[in-house]
């Protein structure tokens, strides 16, 4: 009973990720004074979905990936300083007791540009953004309208021109425009020249077309489009001549030709006034309709554009030569990350999403009542007769993966200097057999393992009342046959929402990073050479491991994962991990040299990796002591925003299943694209169909624009 006296409604939450999870926290918040109570059903021994981790030899840490924040996560920030502030952990016991002992800025970001044979990598850093990521906002502030996000991005194309012309011109006054007669009148004035032949007038043209947006729809469409694309064009046409000049400008001139592209189009598609904001041109193929606003194919074809495709792993079926993100979505993130980031524009963590997200969470959740049931592998979702005019889940189909000893629950952590932590393998001997299992290849996060004790079936009424659907889109033909087979919606949402394959790579080395050639801070870099096309340096972490010699140095690396590959060993985990080996050793071999000058060209020094067992390997077996993965699973492949597809995905909102919702990165949830902030959007939609709470209006950037 909760605390009014009144039996609690039951919900079944399926899955363990980033969506589940926050359904499962908003749920069970005690606003709902005992209203639910949650319990979340995960396939193994671990949460974290995607961005699960695992303590490997000598304790160090092992991902899925590369997790990395952003500083426009606000909603993610937000559950994680909740988090943080309801466990009120005491600091003289615990080292992580705030949001901001787990997360810090990292400001150094990077892209690798090809210059004929070789490779140059290009840094950046990112100055604090005003305020703190899931912090208040000021008062009637609306930082992710498209309206004020391209007030910003006019500003930046501002100092980016008056920066290249400070050695040219006298100063400009980037605000002078607006003053001397109407706008209208100005607009006009400035568009019949046909051709804005200097710095200043390009500068008060902008300040001006910065007023006309903040007063739009005072002036005619057909006069603003032909004014924004004389600014266009003027800047194109000065950008030839001076890059003639200066190839040390195309940096630069790249971002100014990009964001002029997207204020063109912005006008064109009057994506201002569309009820549908930016999703209006999902159909569109990013780079196709930055082409047909204007960009250039050097623009198109910078480092800048290949690291945004890179970071969203954007490639069907993890072909390089097949890349795609649709163009409202692509530019909606592009313009969140570098005009709406608060403190950092990327943010990392001092240790594991896994230890220092997703185990704070569960032992928070445990707190609240939530319970938890390791080892569950659902196999079915039930649906009541056709024709039930209120069609709803009636069972839910389980594979029990083991049992627990004494039926007791599974406590799935190990402590590492004075933290939870998830191990790499299951906590055998809390199981049943467990001797047996772990000398008998069981590998419970696999779907292709079927190995179960026991079959479970939950009845609607007497075990659940209402269902979260947590698990990832690749999943659902395998865990919803019934609703797939029977319903067309679904059905299409599998074959249009696809996913992409992914393969990670880690190494510890023996020596600091300057002394392999980089000189640079410490970076996330991206648009390198494939397969590992994004690589970070997170020597930083190395404390939080348990070496008897700390390493020197830690490299994470990433890039898709072709499904050729995949097909060619018949979806073997097995397999896919030894190709995703070769595919390393390779790259280090190759490639790596090119930004790590230091390790010389040929033959990569494999004594440089630091082994934690096995020490007496020597060449390229030394590299076996380090950690790789093929993340192959339909719940780990990465869930892709291509042209044409997102209208296929389903809302937590839709009430087609009237006791069912979904949630995950893969649905409609206002960001729809594989992240974390998505993830958490899309749990707290799930609540909110449930519950009515949070309010809508709480979902920061849900209602956008």
């Amino acid at each position: 009973m909760n605390d009014s006296g009144e039996k609690p409604i039951e919900v079944a939450i399926i899955g363990g990720g980033c969506a589940s999870m926050t359904a499962a926290y908003e749920l069970s918040k005690p606003e709902h004074d005992g209203r639910y109570h949650v319990t979340v059903y995960q396939m193994g021994w671990r949460l974290g979905g995607k961005a699960a981790s695992g303590r490997g030899p000598s304790d160090r840490i092992e991902e899925h990936g590369l997790h990395i924040w952003l500083g426009f996560y606000e909603n993610a920030f937000r559950m994680v300083r909740e988090c943080y502030e309801a466990l009120d952990r005491d600091p003289s016991t615990h080292r992580f007791t705030r949001w901001d002992d787990v997360f810090f800025p990292a400001p150094h970001v990077g892209v690798a540009e090809r210059n004929g044979d070789s490779w140059d990598a290009w840094t950046a850093y990112f100055p604090p953004g005003e305020g703190y990521p899931g912090g208040p906002m000021r008062d009637g502030e609306s930082p992710l309208s498209l309206q004020t996000i391209a007030v910003r991005a006019i500003d930046l194309v501002k100092t980016l021109m008056l920066g290249l012309e400070r050695a040219r011109t006298q100063p400009v006054d980037p605000d002078s425009a607006a003053t001397n007669g109407s706008a209208l009148a100005q607009m006009l004035k400035l568009s019949s020249r046909g051709l804005l032949t200097s710095v200043a007038a390009l500068v008060e043209a902008l300040s001006l077309f910065q007023v006309i947006l903040q007063t739009l729809p005072t002036y005619p469409s057909n006069i603003v489009l032909k004014f924004i694309e004389t600014i266009a064009h003027s800047a194109r046409t000065m950008m030839v001549d001076w890059l003639v000049k200066d190839e040390d400008f195309a940096r630069r001139w790249e971002i100014i030709d990009l964001v002029l592209a997207i204020l063109v189009g912005t006008v064109r598609h009057n994506l201002l006034f569309d009820p549908r904001g930016l999703d209006a041109i999902n159909d569109y193929e990013c780079r196709e309709w930055l082409k047909m606003n204007g960009a250039t194919e050097r623009a198109l074809d910078c480092a800048f554009v290949r690291g945004l495709y890179d970071l969203a792993l954007a490639y069907e079926d993890g072909d390089a030569s097949r890349p795609g993100l649709a163009a409202g979505q692509a530019i909606r993130g592009s313009l969140r990350m570098f005009f709406t980031y608060r403190g950092g524009l990327f943010w990392k963590m001092r240790g594991s999403m896994g230890d220092l997200v997703f185990a704070p969470l569960y032992e928070l959740l445990k707190s609240r009542g939530v319970s938890f049931k390791f080892f569950h592998k659902l196999t079915n979702v039930g649906l009541s007769e056709p024709g039930d005019p209120h069609s709803h889940v009636n069972r839910l189909s389980f594979d029990v993966q083991a049992n627990i000893r004494n039926a007791a629950s599974y406590e799935p952590f190990i402590t590492v200097n004075g933290i939870d932590a998830w191990p790499a393998r299951p906590l055998y001997e809390q199981l049943e057999d467990g001797s047996i299992l772990a000398n008998a290849d069981w590998d419970p996060e696999a779907f292709a393992d079927s190995r179960s004790v026991e079959n479970l079936e939950l009845k609607v009424g007497a075990d659940f009342d209402f269902v979260v659907l947590g698990c990832s889109v690749g999943a659902i033909p395998y865990v919803c046959p019934e609703i797939v087979a029977r319903d067309n919606r679904w059905l299409e949402m599998t074959k249009r929402v696809k996913t992409v394959a992914t393969q990670a790579c880690q190494l510890w080395m023996n020596r600091p990073v300057n002394e392999l050639g980089w000189f640079e801070d410490p970076v996330t870099l991206s648009a390198f050479e494939k397969p590992f096309d994004t690589w970070a340096d997170m020597t930083y972490l190395a404390g939080e491991e348990s070496w008897d010699e700390t390493p020197q140095s830690i490299a994470y690396f990433c890039g898709v994962l072709p499904d050729t590959v995949i097909n060619a060993h018949a979806s073997s985990q097995e397999g896919c991990d030894e190709a995703v080996r070769g595919y390393a050793v390779s790259f280090l071999s190759q490639e790596m040299h090119h930004l790590w000058p230091g390790i010389g060209t040929g033959e990569f020094p494999w004594e440089s990796l630091q082994a934690s067992v096995d020490t007496s390997q020597q060449g390229v077996g030394r590299f076996d002591t380090q950690y790789w993965r093929a993340n192959i699973n339909p719940t780990d492949r990465y869930v892709l925003a291509l042209p044409g597809s997102l209208e296929y995905r389903i809302s937590p909102l839709d009430n087609t299943y009237d006791n069912m919702t979904v949630a995950g990165d893969w649905t409609d949830c206002g960001f729809n694209e594989g992240c974390v902030e998505a993830a958490v959007m899309s749990g707290r939609l799930a609540a909110h169909s449930i519950s009515q709470w949070p309010p809508l209006e709480d979902i920061i950037g849900y209602d956008y624009p």
